[in-house]
């Protein structure tokens, strides 16, 4: 039988899994981006490679979108598009914390339709497909079926903590914590272990594509910042930071002062 697009990303996402962890620890080179964009390391690069080679050979149709790849505008042209984060959570991995990982989507027309986001050094495997649910594991998970609507358990970076970004200029009550990798905080959240995660910042649709799709298949919901339904593969791969949770996203989103 025909090799799914599942099936392909995520034994993609397992092998970039070990080139990844044959550098980790290793003090690989490190190079920073133009424009403060932060770090990159051999390792990203090599998985880069790897996943662009082994992917567009199996789907030499689909476009490609990737941090560690130069963008053009071939991809636009593409009804389907690999979205790609070679090592989310770079900056943990330069530091030897576990909580990195890659993520991988298939876009079609705008609309995720396949994720997988592993994280190689806890050995967890998140992976849906549209309509079909989300899985860590080969498990079903779903979203924290009751949080606390006064006091949610929150996913996010401290930069959020500003009051321009909120209503009245109030921040709401929450419990914070941080993960580098915003494709894992999805993940955590799809697996009900936090309520919901958000950044209000101009997001990069790699760090996001993958981890949205497992959020909405667990019963949750990932919007922007504003509410708007997520689009991807856009000409400039951002979108206005992101919203994602179970029953605590509506109320979250409410509060938000969007531009």
């Amino acid at each position: 039988m025909p090799v799914t697009d599942l099936e392909l990303i995520t034994d993609a996402a397992r092998a970039s899994g070990e080139i990844a962890k044959g550098f980790f620890g290793q003090n690989p080179q490190i190079w920073d981006k133009p424009d403060d964009q932060g770090p990159v390391t051999a390792a990203d690069l090599a998985v880069n490679t790897m996943l662009r080679d082994t992917l567009t050979a199996a789907r030499p149709s689909y476009g490609w979108l990737s941090e560690e790849t130069e963008d053009d505008t071939t991809r636009l042209s593409k009804s389907r598009v690999f979205v790609v984060d070679p090592i989310d959570g770079t900056r943990a991995f330069i530091q030897g914390a576990k909580d990195w990982g890659h993520s991988i989507a298939v876009v079609d027309q705008g609309q995720v339709t396949s994720a997988a986001v592993y994280i190689p050094m806890r050995d967890m495997m998140f992976t849906a497909a549209l309509g079909t649910g989300a899985w860590l594991n080969g498990n079903p998970i779903a979203v924290a079926p009751d949080p606390d609507l006064s006091n949610p358990h929150v996913l996010t970076h401290k930069a959020n903590f500003v009051p321009k970004y909120w209503t009245q200029g109030r921040v709401p009550t929450m419990r914070a914590g941080f993960r580098s990798s915003l494709a894992y905080r999805l993940c955590l959240v799809a697996q009900g272990q936090f309520d919901a995660m958000l950044t209000l910042r101009p997001t990069w649709e790699w760090d996001i594509a993958a981890g949205s799709l497992i959020v909405q298949e667990a019963g949750g919901i990932a919007t922007d910042q504003t509410g708007a339904p997520l689009q991807f593969n856009n000409p400039h791969p951002q979108v206005a930071g992101l919203v994602a949770g179970g029953a605590v996203h509506g109320p979250i989103v409410d509060c938000v002062s969007c531009p």
